[in-house]
């Protein structure tokens, strides 16, 4: 595995356990108005984690753990990221990616994974 990769999943892990705490927070005064546990198992976590990604790339540039672990999402085309790009990456990444991930695993995908390329962004490392 290479360096970017492992900064990927290091950055992956880290917004995992943040978004983990969050929903921690939230699910509880949710547990009052929504009484579904089907949302709570699925619609809350995913929200949480897309949501807290989403104002993350959109104010920051980067998430805390992409911060952390040295790495930044960027635009292909050298701008800033969209809206839209963001979403795009996200939804890719939690439910297509996986397959297509499988499918290409013999191949050489450094800073752009099947929901990169989907999305027209590229990850690349920061010098530290």
């Amino acid at each position: 595995m290479d360096a970017l990769m492992k900064k990927r999943g290091k950055a992956l892990a880290i917004d995992l356990a943040i978004s983990g705490a969050v929903n921690g927070v939230v699910e509880p005064l949710l547990r009052k108005k929504v009484k579904q546990e089907w949302v709570h198992a699925l619609v809350t976590p995913t929200v949480v984690f897309w949501g807290l990604e989403y104002v993350q790339l959109k104010t920051c540039g980067q998430t805390i753990g992409q911060k952390v672990a040295g790495i930044k999402i960027e635009n292909a085309d050298g701008g800033e990221l969209t809206g839209e790009q963001i979403l795009k990456r996200v939804a890719h990444r939690d439910s297509v990616m996986t397959l297509q991930w499988f499918k290409q695993r013999g191949q050489d995908m450094d800073a752009q994974m099947p929901h990169d390329r989907y999305a027209h962004t590229l990850v690349r490392e920061l010098n530290q």
